[in-house]
């Protein structure tokens, strides 16, 4: 870089970013669809609800998902998926029908804030590249028309790996190879008040380093000053690779002459398991990573470049992705398993409340939906019988005898036993037609054993639900296809009770 260049590329530095400044950041989650059992709508939005989560991307416009968010407040980033890129660069018509479908269907009562034309397109399609500026354009003009324009933001996202000399990070700048199309995208950018979107990932800087970054470096931990890492051309302080990136891309855009486009963090995270050539991806590395993050951004610390500057970020991602291919890393960033509970629990101690539930006490076992009656009832039966469940609450005059169903009834006597063996594992199965869910399934004067927020006792019994892998007979459940609860059933249960009072 000429030394004039960079002498003014300094200066700018100093430039403060007066609309970000204003605000407050938030941190939000990604929600990928990649599981084997992925939850529904519903029980998504209900995991988000009990997390205060008030902010989500999304990889699409899932409309399932667009309406089940309707009502709640909380602020939705949608994606226009890589695959329909070209179509919508290509056509202001077909960007006009896709704002129409996606997003004018859903707001008001969705609050969509935001939307991604693409994910990483330079370094994933770049034979898009040349009309990704014009679908940016055409969506934006759709929104326009809409009067939506000041409400709802367009970007799209992109790799840190666009920047290139990123260390220093005031001698920063992007792969001069994209200047067709980043200089264009951060007028587009400038001119409608929209911002960068930046994927950061400390993991993979750390992991290609080959040592050179020291882990707790990349995890946000304390450093000695003697340890952090010192710009020797604005003599800023860096104490973390997270913010060494950000302000790669501030420089960046500085030396193309742009100083007041901010940046949101669309993506950040660290795997919670890996291969054996990823030491580092483990539950407390991830753990300490996301916390540390969480805090950083919360605390409105900025980076050494704009201090104060909110630099909001979504966490890489709610739910392990297990349907993933690639390294086992690659299914292991989430913060939650598909049931909502969660892999691990954050250290957000006097960090406010968004992701500081722990969620293991809210989780309960239902019956399946659409499972055979026969298989349901005598799941049931072994529940209230070898599996000593107290059944009396669905006799008949009791809180939960209604709905008087299978359905309703074996949802009752499995969360009561799920709950009794302390939500052990293989505890909400019953051969195959119980499923753990985050919602509760409490109604009106029926209280679920899982509401009550106990973990139960496990204790010392033979008597385990049997799974859909038994196969011994001694595991196989007693059949009755005629009353939801056996008749001799209720008469063991009343009769072990008066027994024990």
């Amino acid at each position: 870089m000429a030394p004039w260049r960079l002498m003014a590329v300094i200066f700018l530095h100093l430039l403060p970013l007066p609309a970000m400044a204003l605000q407050d950041a938030f941190v939000g989650v990604n929600i990928g669809t990649a599981l084997t059992d992925m939850p529904n709508p519903t029980q998504v939005v209900t995991l988000l609800k009990a997390q205060q989560i008030r902010h989500v991307r999304l990889y699409d416009a899932d409309p399932a998902m667009l309406t089940v968010l309707a009502g709640t407040g909380i602020r939705v980033t949608v994606s226009v998926p890589n695959q329909q890129l070209l179509a919508i660069g290509q056509s202001n018509a077909t960007a006009a029908n896709w704002v129409a479908r996606n997003i004018l269907t859903h707001v008001p009562a969705t609050n969509i804030t935001a939307i991604s034309v693409g994910s990483e397109v330079l370094t994933t399609i770049p034979n898009a590249a040349p009309v990704l500026v014009s679908a940016l354009q055409y969506i934006h003009a759709a929104l326009i028309a809409a009067r939506l324009d000041s409400h709802i933001k367009v970007s799209t996202t992109h790799s840190s790996s666009i920047i290139l000399d990123s260390f220093p990070p005031s001698q920063a700048f992007f792969n001069r190879t994209w200047d067709p199309v980043m200089i264009p995208l951060l007028k587009f950018l400038q001119s409608t008040g929209s911002y960068l979107m930046l994927n950061v990932y400390p993991y993979y800087d750390y992991q290609q380093s080959h040592d050179a970054i020291p882990l707790d470096y990349a995890l946000f931990r304390p450093l000695p000053p003697n340890k952090e890492a010192v710009d020797s051309n604005t003599l800023l302080h860096y104490t973390n690779v997270f913010d060494a990136v950000v302000d790669a891309a501030y420089f960046a855009m500085s030396y193309l002459n742009f100083t007041n486009v901010p940046i949101v963090v669309t993506e950040s995270g660290w795997p919670s398991k890996g291969n054996s050539n990823e030491p580092d991806a483990t539950l407390d590395n991830a753990n300490t990573y996301n916390s540390n993050l969480i805090k950083h951004v919360l605390n409105n610390t900025g980076t050494p470049k704009h201090p104060g500057v909110a630099v909001s970020t979504f966490i890489y991602e709610l739910y392990n992705e297990d349907a993933r291919t690639g390294a086992v890393s690659e299914k292991n960033w989430g913060l939650f398993y598909a049931t909502g509970r969660p892999i691990y629990v954050l250290h957000l101690t006097g960090s406010g409340t968004m992701l500081a539930n722990d969620t293991t006490n809210q989780t309960y076992c239902v019956a399946k939906d659409g499972v055979d009656r026969k298989m349901l009832q005598a799941a049931l039966d072994w529940a209230c019988g070898p599996g000593k469940v107290d059944c009396s609450g669905m006799v008949q005059g009791a809180p939960c005898y209604e709905p008087d169903t299978v359905v309703a009834h074996a949802s009752y006597a499995f969360d009561a036993y799920y709950h009794k063996m302390a939500m052990a594992e293989g505890t909400c199965d019953f051969k195959g037609v119980a499923t753990i869910t985050t919602t509760d399934p409490s109604h009106g004067g029926c209280i679920f054993p899982g509401s009550n927020g106990s973990n139960g006792t496990f204790i010392n019994s033979t008597s385990l639900a049997p799974s859909s892998n038994s196969t011994s007979s001694g595991s196989s459940f007693p059949f009755h296809a005629s009353n939801s609860i056996s008749c001799m059933t209720i008469f063991a249960v009343l009769f072990l009770s008066a027994v024990y009072l």
